[in-house]
């Protein structure tokens, strides 16, 4: 049986490996064009996709401000 720890932190994974993904989705951009904008390896990125690592939550937090406060979203890139 799991611990409800493991269950969180589990949880806690997923979310940020899902919001990874939907950063990277909201752009319009591959994941080699999300890792070329943001010079993060490309190694990286796939795992923190697959859940194999976690990116930390402040990475998570200034990719997403990045994105905003530079309005990189789908519709800005199909102009």
């Amino acid at each position: 049986m799991a611990s409800p720890v493991a269950e969180v932190n589990g949880d806690k994974a997923m979310e940020l490996k899902n919001r990874i993904r939907e950063l990277r989705e909201s752009t319009g951009m591959n994941r080699k064009e999300f890792c070329e904008c943001f010079q993060i390896p490309y190694r990286t990125v796939t795992d923190w996709e697959l859940g194999n690592r976690h990116a930390p939550e402040y990475v998570i937090r200034l990719l997403a401000y990045y994105i905003q406060a530079e309005n990189i979203h789908k519709e800005a890139n199909e102009q």
